[in-house]
């Protein structure tokens, strides 16, 4: 069955660095494209950041600039390296495909506090 194993949040202060790393299984991934999403507390689930089967990338406006996206085909694993990280940018993040399949991994919260 689709699975995802998000990793790599924390707590960090505001201005640093995070790199979190999704491996996916179940499906054929190369083809598909992948996205991060995040959910703050009392938020709707958002899509954050897109990579296309071919590596285009797209990102919301208040991450632009931030973080980027990447993948690796070979590894069925994608990732999100996030840089000046602020405090708006707490949250649980997840990555599916886009559009999702319906089923989540259990998500890698990440918390930007001084």
């Amino acid at each position: 069955q689709v699975q995802f194993v998000e990793s790599g949040g924390g707590l960090v202060q505001p201005g640093e660095s995070l790199t979190l790393s999704c491996a996916a299984s179940g499906f054929e991934f190369s083809p598909v494209a992948m996205g991060w999403y995040r959910q703050a507390p009392g938020n709707q689930r958002e899509v954050v950041a897109d990579i296309t089967n071919r590596g285009s990338t797209d990102y919301t406006d208040s991450v632009a600039g931030r973080f980027t996206i990447s993948r690796d085909n070979a590894k069925k694993t994608v990732y999100l390296q996030m840089n000046n990280l602020k405090p708006e940018d707490t949250a649980v993040y997840y990555c599916n495909r886009i559009p999702d399949f319906g089923a989540w991994g259990q998500g890698t919260r990440v918390t930007v506090s001084s």
